[in-house]
């Protein structure tokens, strides 16, 4: 058990007993327990597998690589509309965590044999240019060429801010915005 995470227990507040249950799930099933993005963390072999958070709603553990479970009881969550890999499973009380203990093994041991495979799913990290970006592309050829020297974690970044908005006049205005960003080499929030 690592000091840090019994600290985090401690100030917890209305999720201590939450967090307690998973933290117990998790080392039963002979994950290492660290202390990693504010949050208690669990690796097996160095690879994390879940991680406990809690929220102002709800409690969940987050399965790192949850795409790879099959989740034959169909609990498990995206963790928003553009997750591509983590799936939660959220959680009121520890009475809800205790319901779901045998779940809770199973997955997390899917998980591991995941790692262990070496199992990989490809994932489709792109995401449509909105028209709008096109069109300033057609207007700016440099813009087309400084977007394409960004790294894919910038595009994606700039892509899903400009589409955030619902007016086709506001995503314009986004990009018109961000243009000088984008020839000089900069993230959405650099």
């Amino acid at each position: 058990m690592n000091t840090k995470v019994d600290a985090y227990v401690v100030q917890a507040g209305q999720w201590r007993e939450v967090i307690e249950e998973l933290r117990t799930i998790a080392l039963d099933c002979g994950l290492t327990e660290d202390f990693k993005w504010g949050k208690p963390c669990y690796s097996f072999e160095g690879t994390n597998i879940v991680v406990i958070q809690g929220f102002k709603a709800y409690c969940a553990i987050l399965f790192m690589k949850g795409y790879l479970l099959s989740d034959p009881e169909n609990v498990l969550i995206k963790t928003g509309e553009n997750t591509k890999v983590g799936r939660q499973i959220r959680f009121a009380t520890a009475e809800d965590v205790r319901a779901l203990e045998p779940v809770l093994k199973a997955y997390i041991r899917e998980a591991v044999q995941a790692e262990q495979s070496g199992v990989k799913v490809a994932i489709d990290k792109s995401l449509p240019v909105p028209p709008e970006l096109q069109e300033t592309f057609d207007e700016i050829p440099a813009l087309k060429k400084a977007f394409d020297a960004l790294t894919p974690g910038r595009q994606r970044a700039y892509i899903i801010y400009f589409t955030a908005s619902k007016q086709s006049q506001t995503r314009r205005l986004r990009i018109e915005k961000n243009i000088e960003r984008i020839l000089n080499g900069k993230g959405l929030n650099d």
